[in-house]
């Protein structure tokens, strides 16, 4: 069976590979190239303003100009968007986790903060070493955070969309369903696309081989009498619900610290006040 796809969130098979090192490399020198250009303009206009200010007021502010755009901006806009940077997207790129899921605000983070090192303050160099050296192209910033980058360009969705049958959604909804391991979910999500082109024989015995290994890490059991392929269909749907209630927070979350922060002086008060 290929294991290329990546399941995320919205129940989408990403039909790629992680992206290569040029597709990367391109994504982050467009991001870097906006970073750069925003902060000279920013740090004219502050400098500008602060230009009458002693030499602590225009510290201050160059500091809290570079936690904004190096840290506050990209966490920001990679929760927003799911793991996608003006960069990412112009490149036909996105940051998933391991697991292929979408990224949330922990993960943007991490990348971010790390990314000051390794990026910013080494002019890149760590990024590229620690990228050519892994299978998936993670920079350190991924390893230490659960990500990588994908190219989603081209993405096929499912001819069959996920059922909750009737019956089952007051059990689905209350049960404990942990994560599933790498790969797993996705196996089942193309075996439940596949099945009404499989022949009965086949599709019972993938369907009763994959519920035996997804029921592990359900609990409780779905009620007696459930079909493998209801049963199947059911968690992968909750699981769904779950995942995009999660994503819709932590975007709330982020846009609610995104207006916060706007509404702050970036923690320089006026000189001349």
């Amino acid at each position: 069976m290929e294991q290329d796809g990546i399941l995320i969130g919205e129940g989408v098979l990403l039909d790629a590979r992680p992206a290569s090192f040029a597709t990367r490399g391109l994504g982050a020198l467009l991001d870097v190239i906006v970073t750069v250009l925003v902060g000279i303009v920013a740090l004219m206009v502050v400098s500008g303003s602060l230009l009458d200010a002693g030499t602590q007021w225009q510290t201050t502010a160059t500091v809290s100009l570079m936690v904004l755009l190096l840290v506050l901006v990209p966490v920001t806009v990679e929760t927003l968007t799911r793991g996608r940077s003006l960069g990412k997207l112009a490149a036909g790129l996105r940051v998933v986790r391991d697991d292929g899921g979408p990224v949330r605000f922990r993960h943007a983070l991490v990348r971010a903060l790390v990314g000051v090192f390794e990026i910013w303050f080494t002019l890149g160099s760590v990024a590229v070493i620690a990228s050519l050296s892994n299978a998936r192209g993670k920079r350190l910033g991924d390893l230490l955070a659960g990500t990588y980058a994908v190219r989603v360009r081209g993405v096929r969705g499912w001819e069959q969309p996920l059922v909750m049958a009737p019956g089952l959604a007051g059990w689905a909804a209350s049960a404990d369903i942990r994560r599933l391991p790498d790969g797993l979910a996705l196996q089942v999500r193309q075996v439940l696309d596949r099945a009404p082109r499989l022949a009965p024989s086949s599709r019972a015995q993938l369907t009763d081989e994959l519920a035996g290994r997804v029921e592990a890490f359900v609990a409780p059991g779905p009620p007696p009498g459930t079909s493998a392929e209801t049963f199947l269909h059911a968690v992968l749907h909750e699981r769904r619900e779950r995942e995009l209630a999660r994503g819709t927070v932590d975007r709330e979350r982020a846009a609610a610290q995104a207006a916060a922060l706007h509404r702050l002086p970036y923690g320089v008060p006026d000189p001349r006040d």
